[in-house]
Order: structure tokens, then sequence, then C-alpha cells
């Protein structure tokens, strides 16, 4: 199905689902799915992040732990309680859609639909002539993006000091933006909604250049490091877009549609972690449902598929590349693999799998953005990820591939990183339980160990010496209410003001959930996103002490700062 025909698929499946809905239940059932389930569960309901929701997977279960799991959540799970949006009804009229639902839509990538949707929005050269140098900050490297997710934003932020320079309007649920290390002044976000942007952090306000819709849901972005192509992965069609990078014109489709996945059945498969590498002229995407990984030399005509990859593991999704220096820098593509409880190492060089790390049983991997660091002490490489169900940072080296340490923290985390300039690396806990979805750990690259935990309630914050326990520090964490502002016109785009003062505080503050902590570009800050609380909170990277919040945002999750970025492979 061509990407034209979409919309009116939605729409005819979201009418038939009319008479599914039980009870007195008003809910549109599909049009819920799409928004708030399908980006773990999948487009076809086949599970990834979240677990497989098709008929013959859920007859498996009861009504009743389905109705609990819907309304209550899953402990160090994705799935969090859907009870203040979702009745008795309405969640029994969704376990009765689901198990009903018919796979009836086969989408597949098309070149020319795609190339359609290629639109310019401001004209770069005039742009880049008229202000060759950073217009809002002393350098691009200076610019921070965030992501408030639920707003459909993507933010610029000067990390020397915490100001918000503009927030733009990046299709639903915008999840990764990075940059161009050859050009760093131009950047570019990926929506869960298949929207592919590129802007101009130079010029005054970040404009948006030019955009195209690469698919109907969407995630990963890598572009290659000659600044010349820039590739973006969709789940939905599953495939990849290869584009150019200082245009967004569309170069080639990859389609997915038709793989063999472990279990030697053909089907769709989604595109999880994509990364490009110093190493060669090389982009890798990972086939989540396939379990394969593709390697694509764009130096060559056509950009070909010059490497296959099979039998990593089931249900493929995070990756980072490894930073050990000389000729192996970004030499090994590391993907997790969430169904076979592995890190999966792809070599660039052999194009082949050197090794499987084995993270623990039932462990999901979810490294994020990874961390990879020297370890003097130990003379090795070291490498590391998240659990996403267990409170587990799982640590090892290369190129032995061989496990040094498992630290456990307070619950299931999403991302673990750090640079440079920090002692430690930090991982969250924000798929633990809600009494400790609040902390964030920062794990001593050398000698392993938790040295200290940020831990931010409802009225005040934390840092503790995780070893006496003594609090180090002591933060007024009051919530402030959000400050409503309206869309206003930028040139061919829409953008929400900045607010310039803080709203009045919150009488029954939640629960801070804190995740995806990222070192600001001069090495001094790492800025750690608040989901529940609607802002961001900027910790001295050297000895974790907070410094301010930035407030008035919308569920912010990634952060990517530029500087920082343009020393790490594949990022």
């Amino acid at each position: 199905m061509k990407l034209n025909k979409l919309l009116s698929t939605i729409a005819a499946v979201s009418i038939a689902t009319v008479g599914l809905q039980a009870g007195t239940s008003s809910m549109d059932f599909a049009k819920k799915y799409e928004k708030e389930c399908q980006g773990c569960h999948g487009p076809i309901h086949q599970g990834g992040v979240g677990s497989d929701l098709r008929p013959k997977a859920l007859k498996k279960k009861s009504r009743e732990f389905l109705a609990e799991t819907i309304l209550n959540g899953r402990d160090n799970t994705a799935m969090p309680a859907w009870n203040s949006t979702f009745s008795k009804d309405d969640a029994s009229g969704m376990i009765d859609w689901l198990m009903d639902w018919k796979n009836t839509v086969e989408l597949t990538l098309d070149f020319d639909e795609v190339h359609k949707t290629w639109t310019k929005l401001a004209d770069r050269d005039a742009l880049a002539k008229k202000y060759p140098k950073s217009a809002d900050t002393k350098s691009v490297l200076d610019i921070t993006f965030a992501t408030e997710r639920d707003a459909s934003l993507v933010d610029f932020i000067d990390s020397t000091t915490g100001k918000v320079l503009s927030r733009h309007k990046a299709g639903f649920a915008v999840h990764v933006t990075v940059t161009n290390k050859k050009d760093p002044r131009y950047a570019y976000s990926i929506s869960r909604s298949g929207k592919l942007t590129m802007f101009d952090i130079a010029a005054p306000g970040q404009p948006a250049l030019a955009s195209v819709q690469v698919g109907q849901e969407s995630r990963g972005l890598a572009v290659s490091p000659d600044g010349k192509y820039i590739l973006a992965g969709n789940y939905n069609p599953g495939g990849a877009v290869l584009c150019d990078a200082h245009t967004l014109e569309p170069l080639k489709v990859y389609d997915t549609s038709r793989v063999i996945d472990p279990d030697g059945q053909i089907g769709p498969s989604r595109v999880a972690g994509i990364a490009d590498t110093p190493y060669g002229p090389y982009f890798a995407m990972a086939l989540k449902d396939g379990g394969h990984t593709y390697i694509i030399d764009y130096s060559k005509e056509g950009f070909p598929i010059v490497g296959d990859i099979p039998n990593i593991g089931k249900i493929l999704h995070d990756c980072f590349l490894n930073e050990n220096e000389g000729e192996d820098f970004g030499r090994y593509f590391m993907i997790a693999s969430q169904g076979s409880d592995v890190m999966g190492i792809v070599d660039f060089k052999t194009k082949t799998l050197a090794a499987k790390v084995h993270t623990g049983k039932k462990s999901k991997p979810h490294p994020g953005q990874g961390s990879s660091w020297f370890n003097k002490k130990m003379g090795k490489q070291l490498n590391a990820t998240n659990s996403m169900n267990f409170g587990s940072v799982v640590i090892w080296e290369s190129p032995s591939w061989k496990i040094v340490k498992k630290v456990e923290t307070a619950g299931g985390g999403l991302f673990v990183g750090t640079g440079e300039h920090t002692p430690w690396i930090w991982s969250d806990c924000v798929l633990g339980k809600p009494d400790k979805y609040n902390e964030v750990h920062l794990i001593n690259k050398e000698t392993l160990e938790t040295d200290r935990i940020i831990k931010v309630g409802k009225t005040k914050g934390q840092l503790i010496d995780a070893k006496t326990k003594k609090v180090l520090q002591e933060w007024d964490a009051t919530q402030h209410a959000k400050v409503p502002v309206n869309e206003v016109a930028f040139g061919k785009e829409k953008i929400l003001p900045m607010p310039a003062k803080l709203g009045a505080a919150v009488k029954d503050p939640v629960q801070p959930r804190l995740l995806h902590a990222e070192p600001a570009n001069h090495g001094k800050w790492t800025m750690i996103s608040e989901w529940t609380t609607g802002r961001i909170g900027i910790y001295e990277s050297e000895t974790g002490k907070f410094v301010k919040y930035i407030e008035n945002l919308t569920t912010p999750t990634f952060t990517y700062s530029v500087e920082h970025r343009q020393h790490i492979p594949g990022a």
C-alpha cells in the first residue's frame, strides 16, 4: 500500500471499531492504539518494547489479567497505568478490539510517494550566506536539542545558560534529533509520525529548511560523517529512506516488508537502530523483527547493501558504537536484542557477527545512547547497557566481549550515558516502581561502583552518597504549572514561544520521573529530563550537584548535545 492511502486506511479501521465498543465506552480504540500503544506494541501488534498483542498471544491470558494490566500497568516495564484515562468499560472494549483485530493492512515503501512529500521551507543557501556564524549562541556547538514528546516539539537550548532558544512543531512524538557532524549548523529530527525535518541552527530562531514524510511511523536517524547523506528508519512501512543531507531530497528507499525472521518465517520488519560510522562509508540498519542487520555502502553507485548479518536475535532495538581508540574506533555496531537477552556485536570490517554479549535471562537490554569509555584501572575499553525490566547496568569489555560487571540500580532503565568530563556513567531507573523511578544512579567509570544517587521528590531534590547515604546537597524541587502559550507563524512553519514567566506552584505535585542524562556541550553540565513534571534538570557533570531547572515543558525526553556528540561515533 502506498503512503497516500494511509489516511483513508486509518479512517476505515476507525469506523470499523464502532461496533466493537463495549458497554458505555465511546473510545475510538484504533485511534487510541495508534497514538498511545503502537510505539511499544507495533503497528501490526507484534510487540517489541511491549508485549505481542495479536489475538493468538492474547488468548493465552485471562481478561482479568489484561484489564488489570491496562488499568494499573506493570512494574519494571514500559507499560504505564491507564486508569486516569480508561474506565473499566474502556479497558473491556480495548480487549475486545485487540481480540478481534485482523491484520488487513500491508504497507510497503514507495519511492515516488515519499518523494512527492519533499517540501522546501526556507532558502538554505541564503541563510548560510546571511548568517555565516551562529546568530543566537557563540557557536552552534553550544546548542542542545530536546524533545517535548506529547507536545510534538523539538527544542533548541543554549546549553551554556539553559535558555530555550526556540520550540518547533515537528510531527507527533518527535523521537530523536541529530546533527550533521561535518557541517553542524544543520540538524534533523524524526517523529514517530514519520516526519523528517531539517533545521538551520545557526540562523536566528533555528528555522526549518525542509521536510519529507518518510513513513507513517519512524524512529532512527544517522548522518554520514562526510555530511552528504541521512538515513531515516521506519517502523511502518518497514524500511529506511536515504536522503540528501543538504536538501532532504529522497534518493533511495530500502523496503523491509518481506524478510526472513529468526524463526524462518517471511513477513514485514520494522527498522530499529540505525548508525553511521567513522570506520568506513557505511550505514548499519537493524531489522527489528527480522533479526538481521544490513550494512549500506553510501560511497558506491546506487547505495547498495553490502552486508547482511542474520541471526542476531529477536526484537532488535537500540544501538551504539564502540569508542576503542586507533584503528578500531567505531568498528563495532552493538545492537540490543530484547527478545534474546543479548547485545549483538556486528563487525563493520568483516561484515559478520563478531559476538553475542548475553546480558542476563529476561534482561531486555536497552542502551539508549549507550556508554563506551576507557577504564584506566583495567586498561580496557568498556561498554554498558541498561536493562529495561529490572535494575541492572551490564558492563562488558571489547574486543573480548566478556562481561566484567553487573551493577544493580533501583529499577529498570532506558538510558545509560557518559562523557569525557564526568567520572560516572549516569543510569536512569525510569521503568522502576514509582518510589524509585525518580532516581538517577551515578556509577564510577573506574571502580564500577555506584558513587552517588540523584533523587528528586515532589518538593525537594537530593544528591546522596550511595555508600554512606549522606545527603550531599538538597534543593527546592517545587513543581510549577505550565504557562499556556499559542502557536505563532515563523516563515512557513509554526513554532511555540517559550513563556517568560514561571507558573504558580502545583498544589498536588506528582512523583518526578527521571530519564535520559545527557552531558551538555561544554562538559560542565549534564541534563536530565523529568517526564512527569515538565522540566529538565541541569547538574554539574563532575560533582552531580544540582544547578537549575528548565521549566514550562511537556513530557521532555530525549536530549542531544551537539559538541558532546561530535566526538561519539555513530551518535
